[in-house]
C-alpha cells in the first residue's frame, strides 16, 4: 500500500494534468484521495529523512558533502506539509482538501499546496494557513 502511496504521489508530481487540481481531486475515490495524501506525508518524510542523512555527512566531514541551504528553515516548510494533530486519520486531510477545492477561487491550486493549507490548519494555525491560502489564491488565479 505504501508503495503505491509513492508511486501516486511522484507520479502526481511529474506528470500535470491539463485539468484544474480541483477537478482532478474531485474526480478521485475517496481511497484514492487518502491514497494520494498517505503518499504526500510519506513521500516528505522521505524528503526529510534524505536531508537529515546529508546533514550526518556535513558533520562527518564526508568528501563528497554539498553544502544545503538554510536547514532549520527548510524543515519548516517540510513539516507544513504534514498535520501533527491528526495523526492516522487521513480522512480527515482529504475531506478538508475537498471542502477547499468546493470554493471556486481554489480550483487551482495545486495539490501539494492544498494538502500545506489543510495541514498548517489542523495543526492549529488557522491563521497561518489561512495566509498561505490567499498567496497561492492569488498566485494561481487564472
Amino acid at each position: 500500500m505504501r508503495i503505491i502511496a509513492y508511486f501516486l504521489f511522484f507520479f502526481t508530481l511529474l506528470y500535470s494534468q491539463s485539468e484544474a487540481p480541483a477537478d482532478y481531486w474531485m474526480k478521485l475515490s475517496q481511497g484514492e484521495k487518502v491514497a494520494f495524501v498517505n503518499g504526500a506525508y510519506g513521500g516528505v518524510a522521505r524528503m526529510k529523512l534524505h536531508h537529515e542523512r546529508e546533514v550526518q555527512k556535513q558533520y562527518m566531514k564526508d568528501p563528497y558533502w554539498v553544502q544545503p541551504y538554510y536547514i532549520n528553515r527548510f524543515y519548516d516548510i517540510v513539516d507544513e506539509h504534514i498535520s501533527q494533530g491528526v495523526t492516522y486519520d487521513l480522512n480527515i486531510i482529504a475531506g478538508h482538501i475537498d471542502a477547499l477545492y468546493a470554493n471556486y477561487d481554489n480550483r487551482n491550486i495545486p495539490l501539494m499546496e492544498a494538502v500545506r493549507v489543510v495541514s498548517v490548519a489542523q495543526d492549529g494555525e488557522p491563521q497561518k494557513a489561512d495566509l498561505i491560502l490567499i498567496r497561492a489564491q492569488k498566485k494561481y488565479s487564472p
